[in-house]
Formats: C-alpha cells, sequence, structure tokens
C-alpha cells in the first residue's frame, strides 16, 4: 500500500486503521496480534480512534464480510482487492457501529480513501457497494441478521449438490 496524500484527524485514523487491518490481513494475524508487535503507519503515533476502528473491525469481520459477500453481486470477496476489501470492512464497521459518525460521512471517508490506496476502480466500486447497504439500513434492516440468513440458505441449498452419496 502507497500513500498518495498526507491525512490529518479522524481521516488520519482511519488510515492508519485501514493500514493495520491490510497488515493483519497480509500476514494472518489478527489486529490484536499486529498490535502487540511491530507495526508500520506512514504517519504516526498511532491514533486511539485508529485503533478503536481496527479492533472493532477485527472483532466483527465474519459478520462484515457476510454484509459484503451478499451484498457484492460481481465480486467474491476472495477475488477483491485487499484494499477494498478492507475499505468496505472499515466503513461498514462505522456504519453499524460507530453512532457519532454518520453514514453518508462513512460513506464519504471510504471512498477518499480508496481513491488514495485503491485502484482506479476502487472508490466506485466501494461507493456503490456501501450505497446498496445505506439503503437497506434506510430501510430500518438488519443487515448482518438479513447477510447471516442468506448465506445460511445459499450453503443449504448447496449441500445437497456435494453429499453425492
Amino acid at each position: 500500500m502507497s500513500e498518495t496524500s498526507h491525512f490529518g484527524g479522524r481521516t488520519l485514523a482511519r488510515s492508519q486503521a485501514l493500514q493495520l487491518l491490510f497488515q493483519a490481513e497480509a500476514t494472518g494475524r489478527s489486529v490484536f496480534e499486529v498490535l502487540e508487535g511491530d507495526y508500520a503507519l506512514t504517519q504516526g503515533p498511532l491514533d486511539p480512534f485508529g485503533e478503536s476502528l481496527a479492533r472493532g473491525v477485527d472483532d466483527m469481520r465474519t459478520d462484515l464480510d457476510a454484509i459484503i459477500a451478499v451484498t457484492s453481486s460481481n465480486w467474491s470477496i476472495s477475488r477483491m482487492p485487499s484494499v477494498d476489501r478492507n475499505l468496505l470492512r472499515l466503513a461498514l464497521y462505522e456504519m453499524l457501529e460507530v453512532d457519532e459518525v454518520a453514514t453518508p460521512i462513512a460513506i464519504d471517508e471510504c471512498v477518499e480513501l480508496a481513491k488514495a490506496y485503491g485502484t482506479a476502480e476502487s472508490s466506485r466500486f466501494v461507493n456503490g457497494l456501501l450505497g446498496r447497504v445505506a439503503a437497506r439500513l434506510e430501510l430500518g434492516e438488519d443487515v448482518i441478521s438479513s447477510a447471516r440468513a442468506q448465506l445460511a440458505e445459499e450453503a443449504a441449498c448447496a449441500e445437497p449438490e456435494q453429499v453425492g452419496d
């Protein structure tokens, strides 16, 4: 991940959280394990809000990935660039769990970070996916429960094909 701009305030904290999430994923460790050892930040020291975001995303990763999986129509999570995947996790965590951050701000911040860290298509991709989730949240949908249920249903439908007895 290369940084193309310098950030400040909460944007810097989000950038730091993204860097921690990226390092955890790249090394097969949890954010907690990364924070216990050596970690690299393009700008430090680590902001408490950034640390809180990274830890929160790490705690909810399974549910966040479920939301991404059922919302992304063309890309499986494993095929997404790591930066995009972690940006989506970060923004979804803020949208669902950080009450003092409004959903449009979480999305805008994610789009800006995607422009700085992602590919040419990243900002459009994350904006579209997060917009679909935001619309469902606006309607009062429990997106975590819905995602869990949809994945369980897909798994149940796939099981008979795999049995082959």
